[in-house]
């Protein structure tokens, strides 16, 4: 019993002394654990501060990122638009046969009338017959720019194929021809064309049938029957005359040159007169300046100093269809340029290695010279003139075929129009005038065609009346013959009006004039500014992207490395 009780006790005692450590141990956890998590919260972090915001990003680089993604745009959309035009020029598409049931309509020419009339008319009325010698459209206003290597002869051509871009849509139809051996009766609607090319077929001749002719063939240069300019003066009209003017020049330049020259002989070389003191005579003075101080100097230091330039007027001033202001300033900047303006005075004679002048005071003079440049005016061709005798009764202008208000050749109204230098009006016989009337003249025939389609159906429309069975159907022909009987009356043609756009010219030395309408006046400038808008309106007035694109890079190249004064 004793012993049971000791055992008792002592396991009491190790009981008590294993929990009392195991107290302690708790103790100890809460005593340490309560200032652990004291000290936790003490050194929490404090809130995170804000974050500042990020720099803004100045206007100007986003004004950069901006101009940068609209440039790459804008170049590849215009490289994309450049290939598709040219591409489109390129490749005019297939020619449409002959359409019988629809009016046949002759075109003879391919100057500034012609091309305008073709890029307008309407080509689902018409069958189109374009006849001409060359196969291609000239920028004539830029031929004395050719003739002294500024431009390339290639760069003025548009090529026929590109006005066949025109004419190769459906309904139209070109035959190829030469000015030369041509005839026609104009009453009997037919016209008669011979190819006198040097490379024939089997077939080099054929009569064409036609409902309207357009007569476009131009002019040809007026010599006033003066001796020796036809066979010693260069022309200023066609590329041929541009690129001889360039090749006469250059001999007259290297016959200076040629070692042992006499004195005399060098200044009789090296004197160029131009005749005519309009916009051509003008500008073929200025580029030949531009051509002596910007090349010639280069290459023939030598004889650059002694290069005399004479401009021979036979009125009082030169320009005469633009204002005195500008007339002044053209005549001051050929007199800082040392080009001599003779005005009142006439050509009498052009020799071999002279010509022969008529001064104000009546006293004639002869006066050495190597190169004559003609450009004094036109006149109209031999076809011309024999299409005039076969209406001599009412025919009877000198200075060309005599139209009415809407460009109807008086005698053969019915059937034949006629546009450009070819015709004798009030307006000047101008590249502006001809391509107002070509375009002009194109919609008065899309108004004759509808015209003629309104009364086609104006006839039908009262037959059916006529024939009506029953009431109602009777009425109702009468309705529609009433209805298109007032349309045809709408339908009115309009005559020509010109309107002025304004006149240009290049006088030389990076300067140019311009005399432009404003308001109930004019508006005259002249100097480089003039001289840039007189470019920018020349490039884009040229007929396709093609010639513009040359015609630029030629000025670019000139700029660059300069004219070619090379010669065969």
């Amino acid at each position: 019993m004793q012993r049971s009780h000791a055992i008792l006790a002592r396991s009491f005692v190790q009981s008590r002394t294993l929990t009392r450590p195991s107290q302690r141990l708790l103790g100890r956890r809460i005593l340490s654990t309560t200032p652990i998590r004291s000290s936790e919260s003490s050194s929490a972090p404090p809130p995170a501060p804000e974050q500042p915001e990020p720099p803004r990003e100045s206007r100007w680089k986003n004004f950069l990122q901006i101009l940068g993604r609209t440039t790459l745009i804008t170049i590849i959309a215009g490289t994309g638009t450049f290939y598709y035009v040219t591409q489109r020029e390129k490749h005019p598409g297939v020619q449409e046969p002959f359409d019988p049931s629809k009016k046949t309509i002759v075109v003879l020419g391919s100057g500034w009338g012609a091309t305008s009339l073709l890029k307008n008319i309407d080509n689902e009325q018409y069958n189109i017959v374009v006849i001409s010698p060359k196969n291609f459209f000239l920028f004539t206003p830029l031929l004395p720019s050719v003739a002294v290597g500024t431009l390339s002869p290639t760069s003025l051509r548009a090529v026929f194929l590109c006005i066949n871009s025109l004419s190769r849509r459906p309904s139209r139809s070109k035959v190829r021809s030469s000015h030369p051996r041509r005839v026609f009766t104009p009453r009997d609607g037919n016209f008669f064309s011979l190819d006198n090319s040097e490379i024939k077929g089997a077939i080099s001749s054929r009569t064409i049938p036609y409902d309207y002719l357009v007569y476009a063939v131009g002019a040809e240069v007026q010599t006033f029957n003066i001796p020796g300019v036809k066979e010693h003066a260069c022309f200023m009209k066609e590329l041929q005359d541009a690129e001889k003017m360039q090749r006469r020049f250059m001999d007259c330049i290297e016959t200076a040159a040629f070692p042992g020259q006499d004195t005399a002989e060098i200044d009789r070389l090296l004197h160029m007169v131009v005749v005519g003191g309009g916009p051509t005579g003008i500008e073929v003075s200025g580029e030949l300046h531009d051509f002596l101080e910007d090349d010639l100097r280069s290459w023939y230091p030598e004889l650059a100093s002694r290069v005399k330039i004479t401009l021979v007027e036979a009125l009082p001033s030169v320009l005469p269809m633009f204002s005195k202001q500008l007339i002044d300033y053209t005549e001051s900047t050929f007199k800082e340029s040392k080009i001599d303006i003779l005005t009142k005075t006439m050509v009498k004679e052009v020799k071999e290695n002279s010509v022969v002048l008529q001064m104000p005071d009546k006293t004639v003079v002869e006066v050495p010279c190597g190169l004559v440049v003609w450009a004094a005016g036109n006149k109209g061709r031999k076809i011309t003139q024999d299409l005039m005798a076969k209406l001599s009764d009412v025919q009877n202008n000198r200075r060309g075929i005599s139209v009415d208000d809407y460009l109807r050749m008086k005698g053969a109204e019915d059937s034949i129009f006629a546009i450009g230098d070819c015709t004798a009006t009030s307006y000047a016989p101008t590249a502006q005038v001809a391509s107002q009337q070509g375009a002009y003249l194109a919609r008065l025939l899309q108004q004759i065609a509808k015209r003629d389609k309104l009364q086609e159906e104006l006839v039908a429309a009262q037959r059916a009346a006529a024939i009506a069975s029953d009431e109602e159907g009777k009425k109702k022909a009468i309705s529609d013959a009433q209805s298109l009987q007032s349309q045809v009356a709408k339908v009115k043609l309009r005559p020509f009006q010109y309107s002025h756009q304004g006149s240009l010219a290049y006088i030389g030395s990076d300067k140019a004039i311009a005399d432009l309408p404003f308001m109930n006046g004019n508006f005259a400038s002249g100097g480089v500014a003039t001289y840039l808008f007189w470019r920018s309106a020349y490039l884009s007035t040229l007929f396709s992207l093609r010639n513009r694109t040359l015609v630029a890079t030629d000025w670019l190249k000139v700029k660059l490395f300069g004219r070619d004064v090379s010669r065969d």
